[in-house]
């Protein structure tokens, strides 16, 4: 689809953003571009000034009418009405007078305003004692308005006017004088600012020959460069390629006709290694079908054997003990198949094994004892079918029937931090060194190319191809004593399987 958006409707042309001859012209470009870059930069820093001079003025004269008018409109006020010419209900109907909480207000707005936008420190800490003071002075304005309202304490208002009131509003005014005076300072450095930039730009304009000399250069080299650097990626994909690396891929954005190459070249690789890929998928496949189908095989024997078994058990007259041998190969069934599950619990495993040794102890009475030991608390964790039936087979058909004498089978689980260990142990007839040294080889190898130990290299291939090549079976036998098959695998419970796959 890559390939197909950047050739349009069979045409001989494509869409190339950046081609060869484009990156000529940008050469040219580039000695036009620092010319304008300069404009540009001047331009800025002028728009610049001009705003934050136009700033600072707005600024000072906001500051100036109430350094004009505050002190006297807030002084009149309020001692016209300390000496009862007016009261604050009807203030606000002279035209001559105005609200002091009015006039606060008004002061605390415009001049919180100033700080939000104010950058200079010095004018900053002014503000910010301006807005102490005018808080401090609302408090003493709250103290007449109520000495008015409880009447009778004219001496302690006009107290209160000299030694705070005519006080603060100086201060205040006091503390907008000085920002005035700061920002003055700040719009001299505004103008030192512009008068610097003037003689960088001249300076700027006088290396500006030097810059364009070497920036020719480096942009010849670099685009010379952004020709031949893609051909060498290509190359190195190529060969890669060539020497069996399907994964390898020409990294190559230089937008040309170079990079049409490389997309071309990148979907042939990609091709190849999913062709591989799904073939490799197809074999494993194909071989999980094959595993499956032998699993699936039960030795026909024993299904003879347990029916002759069960015949002449009723045939004794042992019906209890026939329903016993029924139900238990109904259960052996049952779980062999699953309902065409590959993954099953433990406890089912342990249900099928116990299954086919009840079976198998009616027919093996005198010889074979077995002892099943898993910790409920495994139950939940998940086992491959048919794991442990083909080790118990084994261990009876090639260890305790030769044993000519009572022989018992033990099936344990242990769990170790992530891992399940499982064993099925006899005290068997057991096997030298070398035919142990032989079976443990045989398992190793692709169960189809066994020649003994089919069923071993069975279950051992199947939890390496499902588990990883980390897990598996390790068998320990000695002549005379016995055998210890064990199977170590992840220990996942059954829904935490499900919920991975989900």
């Amino acid at each position: 689809m890559k390939r197909d958006a950047l050739w349009q409707n069979g045409s001989n042309k494509s869409p190339i953003r950046f081609s060869i001859n484009k990156k000529i012209l940008m050469l040219a470009a580039a000695i036009v571009l620092p010319f304008f870059i300069v404009v540009v930069v001047l331009l800025v820093s002028m728009i610049q000034y001009s705003r934050v001079y136009d700033k600072i003025v707005s600024d000072m004269t906001i500051a100036n009418n109430y350094n004009l008018n505050f002190k006297d409109e807030m002084d009149e006020s309020l001692y016209k009405l300390v000496v009862g010419y007016v009261d604050f209900g009807n203030i606000s109907e002279d035209e001559t007078l105005k609200d002091p909480y009015a006039l606060i207000g008004e002061l605390r707005a415009e001049f919180t305003k100033l700080k939000d936008i104010t950058t200079e420190t010095e004018s900053r800490v002014w503000l910010e004692t301006l807005l102490r003071n005018i808080d401090t002075l609302e408090k003493r304005v709250d103290d007449i308005f109520e000495n008015i309202r409880i009447g009778g304490r004219y001496d302690e208002n006009i107290q209160e006017l000299d030694n705070n009131i005519y006080i603060l509003t100086e201060l205040i005014q006091d503390d907008i004088q000085y920002y005035i005076y700061y920002q003055t300072k700040a719009m001299e450095v505004v103008t030192g600012n512009l008068k610097q930039q003037m003689q960088s730009f001249i300076i700027v304009c006088g290396l500006l020959v030097l810059f364009l000399v070497v920036l020719t250069i480096i942009a010849t080299w670099r685009i010379t460069t952004g020709i031949l650097r893609p051909v060498k990626v290509l190359y190195d994909a190529t060969r890669q390629v060539s020497e069996g690396d399907l994964s390898a891929r020409a990294d190559v954005c230089s937008k040309d006709e170079i990079e049409i190459l490389a997309s071309g070249f990148n979907d042939m690789a990609a091709n190849m290694q999913t062709l591989i890929g799904q073939i490799k998928e197809d074999e494993q496949k194909m071989r999980r079908l094959d595993l499956r189908l032998l699993q699936e095989q039960i030795n026909p024997h024993f299904l003879y054997n347990t029916l002759d078994t069960i015949v002449w058990l009723i045939e004794d007259e042992k019906a209890d003990e026939a329903v016993n041998m029924v139900v238990s190969l109904s259960s052996f069934f049952r779980l062999v198949l699953s309902k065409g599950k590959e993954i099953i619990t433990l406890r089912e495993e342990e249900q099928h094994i116990s299954s086919y040794l009840k079976i198998q102890e009616r027919r093996y009475r005198d010889i074979l004892e077995y002892d099943i030991q898993i910790d409920e608390e495994l139950y939940d964790y998940q086992i491959l079918k048919l794991s442990l039936q083909p080790l118990v087979e084994n261990a009876l058909y090639h260890g305790i029937k030769y044993k000519r004498s009572r022989g018992c089978i033990h099936i344990s689980c242990e769990k170790t931090g992530e891992v399940l260990h499982l064993a099925v142990s006899d005290n068997g007839i057991g096997m030298d060194a070398e035919d142990l040294e032989q079976l443990r080889r045989e398992i190793e190898r692709p169960c189809r190319e066994t020649e003994k130990g089919f069923g071993l290299a069975n279950v051992n291939e199947r939890i390496r191809m499902y588990f990883g090549a980390g897990y598996g079976m390790t068998i320990q036998s000695e002549k005379g004593r016995g055998t210890i098959v064990e199977l170590t695998i992840p220990a996942i419970k059954i829904y935490e399987s499900l919920l991975r796959k989900a």
